[in-house]
């Protein structure tokens, strides 16, 4: 009998119900509730009402144990928790193993926020203004998080999104990937079973795009969070309820640049691995490499030995390094933009045809046109362009030709061209000898210009949940 999922909105009763599959085999993993504009009414009644009852407010001290105690019901299911991510998502089972170790630590670093946390003083008693008077701030939750989440990290980008709602104080509502809706509702479900209050943390998979919608514009949302393609984020924010912050997490097209005098059998493996991780699926996955015109052809040709050399197929399988793409109609995407750059000029050094509906071979292509879509959007496959360069100056421009900026890369042994390249790229985060995927979870993580708005990590979303609120004390006293 197929497993079905209930949605985790207090009192309110399903619509209908979503077919969950798995991107590899289209296998049937689940059935899930969805819920109507009723539905959302209801989730939004509930999280109202916690919130403007501050008697009902949780505790730091009962945050601090709920999160405490999931951060433990995790590491107990860890090997279930990682073999749906990967069902769900795609991911193999080798990286969505190290996603829960991260999803777990993100938990934990929640804790030490809170009880890292401190206001601040004001300068008081420096003029005759403010004689006889002291002042300080302390944080309080900034009111109700809507979280609409990706497919690519099902349990991981859940973890930056909710987690600090928790630990802010703050009734979160979240709408995971309609795709992959299974590890959000398990890491809902643990923080109930930690003694989270229901109405504190509900999860919910909408009808259709205009209950989503519906969601997100809501009055009474006071922090959005979202994370997926910049043509949707960007529309919801211009619809977004007056007085309602947001946070947008899109995609962009990493560059890295690879000059003459890298060390390209330390510094190539990386740019593999951060190119055809996840099958490229990835907003900062490495995807435009500017190599020196002298070792151009050598970057490329090992690009393809190393990509040709991991193992396709199904993610659940402990040697498979990539997956499938998250959808059929992705693959054929891919394909299009892949033949479309070879017709118009690109030599495809590997890879370039389907495997099968659901997968894509590891794809290097050889100085394909500045104008053609592989140059110039987010592929978002496990596809890597290499360019050649003779000034590196062209190169940087050529880099930062484009309309993202996310993360971007330098592999070299000179520190002055390091520098060089970190002060005039365009990115929010330049790695030298490192690919354009590094992260860890405590780290800013912002998209500029198209890429995206305000700040990432777990910290900084913790921040962007609360208020600073000043408290004045006048007395003769003082």
């Amino acid at each position: 009998m197929t497993q079905h999922i209930q949605h985790l909105v207090v009192n309110a009763t399903a619509k209908n119900k979503l077919d969950v599959t798995a991107p590899f085999d289209d296998t049937l993993i689940c059935t899930i509730d969805t819920l109507d504009e009723t539905g959302v009414e209801q989730a939004f009644s509930t999280a109202e009402k916690l919130f403007s009852d501050r008697k009902k407010w949780l505790s730091a001290e009962q945050r601090i144990a709920i999160l405490e105690k999931t951060a433990t019901l995790m590491s107990q299911q860890a090997e279930q928790l990682a073999l749906e991510a990967a069902r769900e998502g795609g991911k193999p089972l080798l990286d969505s193993k190290v996603e829960v170790a991260r999803a777990i630590d993100g938990v934990k670093t929640c804790i030490e926020l809170m009880r890292s946390e401190s206001g601040t003083e004001i300068p008081m008693r420096i003029n005759a203004a403010s004689a006889q008077r002291m002042a300080m701030t302390v944080h309080e939750p900034i009111g109700i998080v809507v979280a609409v989440s990706a497919f690519n990290h099902p349990l991981n980008l859940i973890i930056h999104q909710v987690a600090p709602a928790v630990a802010s104080g703050c009734p979160v509502i979240v709408k995971p990937a309609g795709d992959t809706p299974v590890s959000c509702f398990r890491f809902v479900q643990l923080l109930h079973e930690a003694g989270l209050p229901a109405g504190w943390a509900q999860a919910l998979v909408t009808e259709n795009s205009g209950v989503s919608e519906k969601l997100v514009t809501d009055k009474r949302v006071g922090f959005f969070s979202f994370i997926g393609s910049a043509k949707i984020g960007w529309m919801l924010r211009s619809k977004l309820a007056p007085g309602a912050r947001c946070a947008l997490e899109h995609g962009g097209a990493a560059p890295v640049i690879v000059e003459q005098d890298a060390d390209l059998d330390a510094g190539l493996p990386l740019l593999a691995k951060g190119g055809f991780y996840h099958a490229g699926q990835v907003c900062v996955s490495v995807q435009r490499v500017f190599a020196h015109s002298s070792i151009a052809q050598q970057v490329a040709d090992k690009l393809a030995q190393l990509g040709s050399a991991m193992q396709v197929g199904d993610p659940t399988q402990a040697a498979t390094e990539i997956g499938p793409l998250i959808r059929h109609k992705e693959v054929d995407r891919v394909d299009e933009w892949v033949q479309e750059a070879i017709s118009k000029g690109a030599k495809c050094i590997s890879g370039g045809k389907k495997i099968s509906a659901s997968c894509y071979e590891a794809t290097v292509l050889y100085n394909p046109p500045e104008n053609v879509r592989a140059s110039t959007n987010e592929i978002f496959g496990p596809v890597i362009c290499v360019y050649s360069y003779d000034d590196v100056d062209e190169a940087i421009q050529r880099a930062n030709s484009l309309d993202v900026a996310f993360q971007a890369a330098v592999l070299t042994r000179d520190i002055d061209k390091a520098m060089h390249a970190f002060k005039h790229l365009d990115a929010s985060a330049v790695m030298i000898n490192d690919h354009t995927a590094f992260r860890v979870d405590w780290m800013p993580f912002a998209g500029l210009r198209h890429s995206g708005l305000g700040v990432g990590g777990i910290p900084h979303t913790f921040k962007d949940m609360q208020i600073e609120k000043m408290l004045v004390l006048k007395s003769a006293e003082i």
